[in-house]
């Protein structure tokens, strides 16, 4: 998982006039869960630009003055409904020994046989809740959907993982080629009907001669 660097200061009071005296100077108010106690701190807004606009994961290393680091991740962010000020963000530290559980984002790659042939690609799920030890957490989730025909799904249980797991079920559908009026046959589908189609004449006549050989003989 990415690194990303924050720096900000611990912050003694915690009120309301102080929050408030905080963002009026451009810093935002922040917590810290997960530790041997809560840590609060707040730094300059212009710290999380390259944390929260974007759509990758990153894990956080907070420097505060005295030269204390914590390792965290993101939890939760608070905007203005109406301005889109940040004005508070949840952080949960992390411990390397102790799993977490973590958004993480899927990303498509490949051009999907289906859609070359007509179909439509729909992503269901863009990112999926996993959990896993802190330097096991993946940057992203790849799906490749080279082999997808249309009317094919791509599940949770398709996605081959070793070093951490889904929190999902298996049959989560993450993405699917569905057909549309401009949608054609694969060829190679084609060919494997038009042989189950020859199998099933050829047997057809078998029988057929079969029946003709077990007729009786005519009476001279």
């Amino acid at each position: 998982m990415k690194s990303l660097t924050i720096k900000g200061s611990k912050r003694e009071s915690v009120g309301k006039s102080a929050t408030k005296a905080l963002r009026n100077a451009g810093k935002v108010p922040c917590v810290v869960y997960g530790g041997d106690e809560t840590v609060h701190f707040s730094a300059y807004e212009t710290e999380f630009q390259n944390l929260i606009y974007t759509p990758d994961v990153f894990r956080v290393v907070l420097e505060l003055e005295g030269g204390e680091t914590i390792d965290c991740a993101l939890q939760d962010i608070q905007f203005h409904p109406v301005t889109d000020q940040i004005l508070h963000i949840d952080f949960y530290q992390l411990f390397d020994g102790t799993p977490i559980s973590m958004t993480i984002p899927v990303r498509v790659s490949g051009n999907a046989r289906g859609v070359k042939n007509g179909g439509v690609l729909r992503i269901i799920n863009r990112r999926l809740r996993v959990r896993a030890l802190p330097k096991n957490l993946p940057d992203f989730i790849d799906v490749d959907i080279t082999n997808m025909k249309i009317g094919d799904v791509y599940t949770v249980g398709d996605v081959k993982t070793e070093d951490f797991e889904f929190l999902q079920d298996d049959k989560e559908v993450i993405c699917q080629v569905r057909t549309s009026r401009t949608a054609i046959v694969d060829e190679a589908d084609e060919d494997e009907d038009d042989e189950d189609e020859e199998g099933a004449e050829g047997d057809t006549e078998g029988a057929a001669e079969g029946a003709e050989n077990t007729e009786a003989p005519a009476e001279e």
